[in-house]
């Protein structure tokens, strides 16, 4: 659910993108299936902002197609289940897609909801029409959607009853401004990629500070 600030700073990079995606679960989630859902989602959220498209997004070898991305670990055998399509189930509900509190469920229905519509609205109404967790599967929805529709897709009639919503849109465009880009730098001068660069790569941006 609070996720989509680390691939959003660190896209640029998108093997630090999806290895500090995966340790920010970690701050209160143990279990390597939470941990590999969140480098699987901002591999995801990278992925949208570095262009990708929704087609190439929702294919079902996403994974093998970003290999470098996740250096020597590769996904927990659920998560990659759900990364290979599970998702895509045309009656939803009645093919069994749930919300719930369980991060593989909830990874499921998210995605679900961004495979079956076409608009952030009509996404977020199929997730909450999910039952049970609601907010987390929409938050999960919202994440992904959010960064491939764009802020101008949300209904005013939504926006305009959030809270803190001048603060929210700073910190979006600081994001935005700051993103880590100095180890894309030291690549290229080297002669290096970026999805060559090692997740442990030393973060000098913030010994600059």
């Amino acid at each position: 659910m609070r996720l989509a600030p680390v691939p959003l700073f660190f896209y640029q990079v998108p093997t630090l993108a999806v290895e500090y995606s995966g340790q920010s679960a970690r701050l209160t989630h143990g279990d390597v299936r939470a941990v590999d859902a969140c480098r699987y989602y901002g591999a995801l959220i990278a992925a949208v902002v570095r262009g990708e498209s929704k087609e190439q997004l929702l294919n079902d070898k996403f994974y093998d197609d970003h290999k470098l991305w996740f250096g020597t670990k590769p996904l927990d055998a659920s998560i990659m289940e759900v990364a290979s399509g599970s998702y895509k189930q045309p009656k939803g509900y009645d093919d069994g897609i749930r919300g719930g509190g369980f991060v593989v469920q909830s990874l499921r229905a998210a995605l679900w909801a961004f495979w079956s519509t076409e608009t952030f609205e009509d996404g977020v109404i199929n997730a909450v029409n999910l039952g049970s967790d609601t907010d987390t599967t929409a938050a999960i929805y919202g994440q992904l959607a959010g960064a491939y529709y764009g802020y101008s897709s949300i209904p005013e009639k939504w926006i305009k009853k959030l809270y803190a919503r001048d603060l929210i849109v700073c910190i979006a465009e600081w994001l935005q401004a700051l993103s880590y880009s100095k180890n894309v730098e030291t690549a290229s001068s080297q002669g290096a990629s970026a999805t060559q660069m090692e997740p442990n790569d030393e973060l000098e941006r913030f010994d600059d500070n």
